[in-house]
Order: C-alpha cells, then sequence, then structure tokens
C-alpha cells in the first residue's frame, strides 16, 4: 500500500485556502500505513488443508491466524486483501527432499513453507529447530529433518562426501538411532536399496530385513518415527511388516499386491510416491521451466536440476506405470499418500517441482482436494506439525494464494499471486547469490589427532560399492609424514575388479553443503605430497553446474614421498570457479593398496 504524498503546488493551494477563509481547521494527516503483521484476506475461496470454502474471509494477526469465517471483519487500519476469483492454500509441505545449499530458500518461492528432508547434513539441524519455532519474518522455508540416513557400509548414502556411520547388524541399531537422537534427527530414514529395480549392471550393499527391523524398533523406543526407502516391494512389504511408519518412495518393481495394500493399511503407514522423480527414471523430461507462470522464479540451480537426467539409456516408462497403479490402489484402499518430490535429484528442483507432484498425485487417482491434502494436512499430522499444514484459527499464517480454482484445473497451483511466511510477505524475487570463494591455503597436514580439513566436512573413504563394485578402502590419520612433520593420512584397502568402475581410495568435500560449489580463482594449484607402493594414482576434480563426471590427472607414487603440483585449470573439463570435491584414488591393479597423503593445500 502506498503513503499519501503532498506534493509543493497542493501545499501552496492549501495555505492560500487557509488564508482566504481564516477560519481555523482540523490538522490534516496521512493515513496511518497497515501493520504489515495485521491483515486481511476477503473474500476468498479457501481450501482449508481438508476441503473447500467457496467464500470466506481470513484475518491474520502477529504470525497466526486469527479468525476464518464469511462473517469475519476487517478492523480498521487492517490491510486487506482482495480474494475475489482466487483460492487461498495452507503453506505447502514437501515431504521428500534433501536441503542442501540454497534448497530452503528456492522452496519458499514456490509456496512450499515447510520441507521433511529425508537426509542431509546434521549439522544445520540445531539451528533449524531454533528457525522453525520462530514467528519472525524469515526467507526460507522450515525444516523437520531425519538427519544422517541408516544404511549399509558402502550403501545408497555414502557416495556424497559426507561422513555417514553405517550399520551391520542388528544389535548396533540402539546406539546408532541415540547417535541421531543427539545430533538433532527428527525422525529416522532407513536404506532398503540394492539398485536391482533399475539395473542388472551393478548391486548396492544394503541393510537386511534384520537389521532394518531393529532400527526400527529402537527409533520407536526413542519417540522417533521411522521411514523407509525401499524401490521394491518386497523390501517395502518387510518393512511395513516390522512397523515402519512409512514408506519415502513407492516402490516400481511391480504395482502393489493386495496384501502389500492391506498390510499397509492395517499398519496405519503413509506412502510418499515421489512420482515426479520417477518420472525422470523412466525417462520422462520435467515442462516445469516452460511453464511462464513459473519459469521467472526460477534460479540458475533449479533450472540445473530440473534440466539433469538419471541416464542416459533408454527409457523405462514401465516404473512410472507400475508406481501410478500402486499409488491408485493405495489411495483407493484409505492408505494416507503424502506428497514429496526427492528434490534436488534430477528432473526435479525444489519448491517448484512440488506443483508437478500434486498434479500427478491428482491424476493417479487422488484428486484435487486429496492431492492438495497431501501436501498441507497430511504430512502435517503424520509427521506431528501440529501448528500447520491447515487454514485455522490459532495455526502459523504460512498461506499461499493462487489465482483461480484448483477443483477446475489443478495446475492453478502454478499462478502464485502471493505468499505468506509467519504472516509475512515472501519476497519471491531470485537474487544472485555469489559462489563462495576458497582462499588459498592448506587443506589438511594431518598434524593433529582428527583428520578432518580446514573447510567443509572433511575426508572420507570412497569405492566402487556405491556403483555395485567390490572394492574397500579406509582412511586413519598415522604418525609421521612429509618433511618430518607429525601426521598423514593413510589410505588403504582393496581393488576388486567385478564392477562397470573400479576404484577405491578417498574423498574431500570443501564446502559447508555436500558437493557446494566454490570459487577457488584462476592460476591455482592443488599441491599434495604422496607415498605409495608404486602404484599411479587418480586424482579428481568434480566442478561445474552440476559436478557431474570428475576431471581426472594421474600421478606415480613410490616409497619416497614426492610434491605433485597440479594447476587446477589443467585439469580437461574442470571449472575452477565451481569446484565442489575431490578425490585421490587407485584403480587397479586388483589387490590390496596402500598410499600415505599430506599436506594438500590450495596455491
Amino acid at each position: 500500500m502506498k503513503l499519501l504524498k503532498i506534493g509543493a503546488a497542493a501545499s501552496a493551494v492549501a495555505l492560500a485556502g487557509l488564508l482566504w477563509t481564516m477560519a481555523p481547521e482540523p490538522a490534516a494527516t496521512a493515513p496511518a500505513r497497515p501493520d504489515p503483521t495485521r491483515f486481511v484476506i476477503r473474500d476468498v475461496r479457501v481450501f482449508d488443508g481438508e476441503t473447500f470454502v467457496e467464500r470466506a474471509t481470513v484475518r491474520v494477526r502477529n504470525g497466526l491466524i486469527e479468525a476464518v469465517g464469511a462473517d469475519v471483519a476487517a478492523p480498521a487500519g487492517w490491510e486487506v486483501v482482495e480474494g475475489g476469483g482466487r483460492t487461498l492454500l495452507p503453506g505447502l509441505i514437501d515431504a521428500h527432499v534433501h536441503t542442501w545449499g540454497e534448497a530452503r530458500r528456492d522452496a519458499l518461492r514456490f509456496g512450499v513453507t515447510t520441507q521433511l528432508d529425508m537426509f542431509s547434513d546434521h549439522r544445520q539441524l540445531a539451528v533449524a529447530k531454533a528457525e522453525r519455532a520462530d514467528l519472525s519474518r524469515g526467507d526460507q522455508a522450515d525444516l523437520w529433518s531425519a538427519g544422517t540416513l541408516a544404511t549399509a557400509e558402502g550403501g545408497h548414502g555414502t557416495q556424497f562426501g559426507l561422513a555417514v556411520p553405517t550399520l551391520a547388524t542388528p544389535a548396533e541399531a540402539p546406539a546408532w538411532v541415540a547417535a541421531r537422537q543427539a545430533e538433532g534427527s527428527d525422525f529416522i530414514k532407513i536404506v532398503r536399496e540394492d539398485l536391482h529395480v533399475y539395473t542388472d549392471a551393478r548391486r548396492l550393499p544394503t541393510l537386511d530385513a534384520a537389521t532394518s527391523a531393529a532400527v526400527i524398533s529402537a527409533a520407536h523406543a526413542a519417540g522417533l518415527r521411522a521411514v523407509v526407502h525401499a524401490s521394491a516391494q518386497d523390501a517395502a512389504r518387510e518393512s511395513l511388516r516390522d512397523g515402519a511408519d512409512g514408506l519415502v518412495h513407492v516402490f516400481q518393481d511391480q504395482p502393489a499386491d493386495e496384501d502389500v495394500v492391506a498390510l499397509a493399511k492395517a499398519r496405519g503407514a503413509f506412502v510418499v510416491p515421489t512420482l515426479t522423480v520417477i518420472a525422470g527414471f523412466s525417462g520422462e523430461r520435467s515442462a516445469l521451466a516452460d511453464d511462464p507462470r513459473l519459469a521467472a522464479w526460477l534460479s540458475a540451480g533449479q533450472r540445473e536440476t530440473l534440466a539433469g537426467r538419471m541416464h542416459e539409456g533408454a527409457a523405462n516408462p514401465v516404473m512410472l506405470a507400475n508406481a501410478v497403479e500402486s499409488v491408485r490402489r493405495l489411495h483407493a484402499a484409505g492408505v494416507v499418500v503424502l506428497a514429496g518430490t526427492d528434490a534436488p535429484n534430477p528432473n526435479t528442483a525444489h519448491g517448484v517441482s512440488l506443483h508437478e507432484e500434486i498434479a500427478r498425485l491428482a491424476d493417479a487417482g487422488l484428486g484435487v482436494e486429496a492431492a492438495l491434502a497431501a501436501a498441507t494436512s497430511a504430512p502435517a499430522r503424520a509427521f506431528g506439525l501440529a501448528d500447520r499444514g491447515r487454514i485455522a484459527p490459532g495455526l502459523r499464517a504460512d498461506l499461499v494464494l493462487v489465482e483461480g480454482d484448483p477443483r477446475q484445473d489443478i495446475r492453478a497451483t502454478r499462478a502464485i499471486a502471493t505468499i505468506w511466511k509467519n504472516g509475512h510477505r515472501v519476497d519471491r524475487r531470485v537474487e544472485p547469490t555469489a559462489t563462495p570463494v576458497l582462499e588459498p591455503g592448506p587443506i589438511s597436514h594431518f598434524d593433529g589427532e582428527a583428520i578432518d580439513g580446514r573447510v567443509g566436512s572433511g575426508w572420507v573413504p570412497t569405492s566402487d560399492q556405491m556403483a555395485g563394485g567390490r572394492s574397500q578402502a579406509r582412511i586413519d590419520r598415522v604418525a609421521g609424514g612429509a618433511d618430518g612433520s607429525a601426521g598423514a593420512l593413510r589410505v588403504s584397502g582393496n581393488v576388486q575388479a567385478g564392477g562397470t568402475q573400479v576404484w577405491a581410495g578417498a574423498f574431500y568435500n570443501p564446502g559447508e553443503q555436500m558437493m557446494q560449489a566454490l570459487d577457488v580463482g584462476p592460476g591455482r594449484e592443488l599441491v599434495l605430497r604422496v607415498r605409495g607402493d608404486g602404484r599411479e594414482l587418480s586424482v579428481m576434480l568434480f566442478s561445474g553446474a552440476q559436478g557431474g563426471a570428475p576431471a581426472v590427472r594421474r600421478v606415480p607414487t613410490g616409497p619416497a614421498w614426492r610434491e605433485h603440483r597440479l594447476a587446477l585449470d589443467g585439469f580437461a573439463g574442470a571449472d575452477p570457479s565451481q569446484l565442489r570435491a575431490f578425490a585421490i584414488t587407485t584403480d587397479g591393479p586388483a589387490g590390496a593398496f596402500e598410499f600415505d597423503l599430506d599436506q594438500v593445500e590450495i596455491r
């Protein structure tokens, strides 16, 4: 609302009138600007999280919904937002994401005011808990998270450059869950994934049924929900049988059979189908970036992940068809279905992809009301978020105003007029974000007891097990480094043929967020000291817009320490302005290996 401005000419006219009449007049004052924390949305169609109300007024004060109804008044001095022809939705909730970098800001620009994260860096959780309890103005979605996921050594989740404590036996489950609870996990995410649904070429290690069941039991004993990633129906069936609270993907190997549908219903479990990411696996390409209602609000990062592809092989539409049919059967039986995207995996992007997921769920048999509930009240109820997900007195004023009527076209959710977070209008402009600079200096000298680096999340072992191979790697700090220094990093293990790719070694993520781009600048060098058993090593740089295939240079090893100075612009295809990670690995010959690293620096 604009302030009333009185120009010089108008002031002169007013003064002349006063002198002419000589009559006293009351002092003129500009109308007070409405308090932005107090407003009403008048005569708007409301989807309250469960059903549609054709005409209502919603009153908001200090971040909370104060009143909802056809006869709600607009107090004098309050801002009035006209709702005629529009629909008001609760703030949207994405029930399956992975939050890195600008994820929560990107989400909020598309009306996703809450994200349920299924695996990310647990170090962000303490701040997230404080933020979601606050009603002040914010510029990002609230976050609930599983933090670190439960997986096997070398299993899904270990390939992203974060140190992931894994499990091998049921006896480890109570201590593992206690450690996650201490880190701030809001719920526990369990991986049952060996890749057999997607490919015959490789397999991943994965938790067995007994260990998964023990983690579910330990989570419940700690008062936490347990959710399961399973792409195969048999693993999903076992997890439901063992008490999982929900499945965070719908399985894709076959449509849900009667037994698994009945089991999900009897257990009161929910399912987050993630049809949008499955569509990407099946070979479809998202058209969200081409929608003029959305395009202007997409960041460069969102465009990149929407354009990303899971693989370059032949499309497999059967997986998506199986998933859609499972959703239809589950919903028809009364199983709770939640909307989640698995952003930022290829073919998805934070925030915007939830609008595609809602439409896919509606088309898969949920219809409009149930699909909208799957992105609002249903996830709030399933995850115990009592202060959001509906438009009702006393709840948070997380609201999305859209043009038109989603009952006529579910894609009307994309025509966003206004978003409020905690009762504050959201600025939807896409602000350019500068890539953080990694200044020259030491990365790791390994002279202390820890093996973490100067920046980033530290060193982790890496091997081809994440791609179905059998090689193994471990890292240890050892005493005695190059030039008589106090310590070095020993990388050892065993290289085994059998996968489509073979490697084992050490991986370093320099950013605060996993695979976060850092600007190293032109003319820099990666410097490291190496000694080893005579094998040649690969130094791999992950860089560029999506951190895809690494650029590689080879270095020799021998029993004596040797310094290697590798110009970053000498890595063919690398982009030093977007350095994301690097790794030092060996790929053969088969057998045991060992090499030491020291004095790793950027110069």
